[in-house]
C-alpha cells in the first residue's frame, strides 16, 4: 500500500487527472444515476478549492502591489480590462459566424409551456458599486471577488505607503514579511490539495456523465458541435496571440492544462482560481499582475460565456424560424459583450446573459428550456475557455511589460 501511495504521489498531475476523467466517464455511463453516490467526493474538491480563494487573492495581491509602482499597476489594469473586453467581443463574433454558417436548431420545434424564471439582471452600475463592499466581513463571507480584490488593493497600497515613509518603514516591512509568509503557506496548502484533485474530478465526472448520459449529447448534437467548434477556434486564437507576443505556447499549455481540465469538470471559474494562480506562478509571471488579473478575470472575463450566447442566439432564431440581419448581429455582439461583464458574480449568470440578449433580439425566452438539457455539457466548455482566456491575457500582458525598460518595475516570482 505504501508503494502504491508513493507511485501516486510521484506520478504527474496531468496523468492522474486524465485517468480520473476517463474513469469518471466510464463509471457514469456504466452506473447511470447510481454514480451520484460518489458526489460527496466532488463536493469536497470544490470546498477545498474555495477554501483557498480568499487567502490566495488577498496575500498574492498585497505582496504583488509591493513589488511594483502604482503607475505600473494602473497601466497594467487598463491593459487587462481592454484585453478582456476585446477577446469577449471576438469570442462572440466567432460563435455567431460559425453558428450562422452551420445553423444549429433547424428542424427543432419549440413545444413547451414550461416557464423559465430568469434572475433579475442587476445592471452594470450595481456591479460597479459591488466592488466596494459594505464591510470587509461581508466581502469575505459572501465570496465577493471584486470586493476582495478591492480590499487587497487598498491594504496593499497602505502597506506600500508605510514602507515609503522613514518613520514607518520598519513597520511596513514587517507587515509585508508576514503577508509574504502567509502567501507561501497558502501555496504549500495548495500543493497538498493538488494531490486530491484527481479524486474530486473522478467523482464530479462520474456524477455528471451518469445524469446526462449520451442522450443529452445526441438530442442537440448540432448545437453542442457548433459550440465546441467555436471554442476550438477561440483556443487557436489564444495560441496565435501568445505567439504574437513571443510566449512559448507549448510551455503555456503545459501549465494551463491542469486548471483547464479542472474548470471543464467543475464548471467553476472562481473555484478553479487557486489552480489558475498556481499555473501563473509556475509560468513565472509577475505576481503583481496575476494577483490582480486572474481574480478579476474569474469575475468579468467570460469568453466561453460569450461563445455560449452567440451559438444560443442563432440556435433560438432557427428554432422559431427567424434570421438575423448584419445590424442584428452587431447589436448582439455589443450587448452580449457588455452582458458578460454586467452580470458578473450573479447566481444563474449564464441564464441572465442569454435572457438579456434574447430579449434585445426579440427571441423567445422559452427556448432556454431546450438549452437547459445540455447546460452541463455547454457549461464545461464555457468555463474552461473562460479561465484559459484569463491566463492567456495575463501571459500576454506580462510579456509586453517585460519588454519595457527595467524601471517599469515588473518582477517575476
Amino acid at each position: 500500500m505504501k508503494k502504491v501511495w508513493h507511485l501516486y504521489i510521484e506520478s504527474s498531475l496531468i496523468l492522474k487527472i486524465t485517468i480520473a476523467l476517463v474513469l469518471g466517464v466510464l463509471t457514469g455511463l456504466i452506473f447511470g444515476d447510481n454514480a451520484a453516490v460518489v458526489e460527496p467526493f466532488g463536493d469536497l474538491l470544490i470546498r477545498l478549492l474555495t477554501f483557498l480563494i480568499i487567502p490566495l487573492i488577498l496575500f498574492t495581491l498585497i505582496v504583488g502591489i509591493n513589488q511594483t509602482s502604482l503607475t505600473n499597476m494602473s497601466r497594467m489594469g487598463g491593459k487587462v480590462f481592454l484585453y478582456y473586453i476585446v477577446t469577449s467581443a471576438l469570442a462572440l463574433t466567432i460563435a455567431l459566424t460559425i453558428a450562422s454558417v452551420i445553423n444549429p436548431g433547424e428542424g427543432v420545434t419549440l413545444e413547451t409551456e414550461e416557464e423559465v424564471n430568469v434572475p433579475e439582471n442587476p445592471g452594470f452600475i450595481s456591479v460597479l458599486l459591488n466592488i466596494v463592499p459594505e464591510n470587509i466581513v461581508n466581502a469575505f463571507s459572501e465570496m465577493n471577488l471584486l470586493g476582495i480584490i478591492f480590499t487587497a488593493i487598498v491594504f496593499g497600497i497602505a502597506i506600500a505607503s508605510l514602507r515609503s515613509s522613514d518613520a514607518t518603514k520598519d513597520m511596513g516591512d514587517r507587515v509585508l514579511q508576514v503577508a509574504e509568509g502567509l502567501n507561501e503557506a497558502t501555496f504549500k496548502v495548495m500543493g497538498w490539495i493538488l494531490q486530491y484533485v484527481p479524486v474530486g474530478i473522478f467523482a464530479i465526472m462520474a456524477k455528471t456523465t451518469g445524469e446526462q448520459g449520451m442522450e443529452t449529447l445526441t438530442s442537440l448534437g448540432a448545437m453542442v458541435g457548433v459550440f465546441y467548434g467555436s471554442i476550438l477556434v477561440q483556443l487557436l486564437l489564444y495560441a496565435f496571440i501568445l505567439t504574437l507576443f513571443h510566449v512559448n505556447v507549448k510551455e503555456f499549455f503545459a501549465q494551463a492544462r491542469t486548471p483547464m481540465l479542472t474548470a471543464f469538470v467543475t464548471q467553476s471559474s472562481s473555484g478553479t482560481l487557486p489552480l489558475t494562480l498556481n499555473a501563473a506562478k509556475n509560468l513565472k509571471l509577475s505576481r503583481s499582475l496575476y494577483g490582480f488579473s486572474l481574480p478579476l478575470g474569474a469575475t468579468i472575463n467570460m469568453d466561453g460565456a460569450a461563445i455560449r450566447i452567440g451559438v444560443s442566439a442563432v440556435f433560438a432564431a432557427n428554432v422559431v424560424g427567424e434570421s438575423f440581419a448584419l445590424g442584428n448581429l452587431i447589436e448582439i455582439v455589443i450587448v452580449g459583450t457588455l452582458a458578460t461583464v454586467g452580470t458578473a458574480g450573479v447566481p444563474g449568470a449564464g441564464l441572465v446573459m442569454i435572457a438579456t440578449v434574447f430579449s434585445m433580439a426579440g427571441l423567445p425566452i422559452e427556448t432556454v428550456v431546450l438549452l437547459s438539457s445540455i447546460d452541463a455539457l455547454v457549461g464545461m466548455g464555457a468555463t474552461m475557455t473562460n479561465i484559459t482566456g484569463d491566463l492567456t491575457g495575463t501571459a500576454v500582458i506580462n510579456a509586453a511589460e517585460d519588454r519595457k525598460p527595467k524601471e517599469a518595475g515588473i518582477q517575476a516570482e
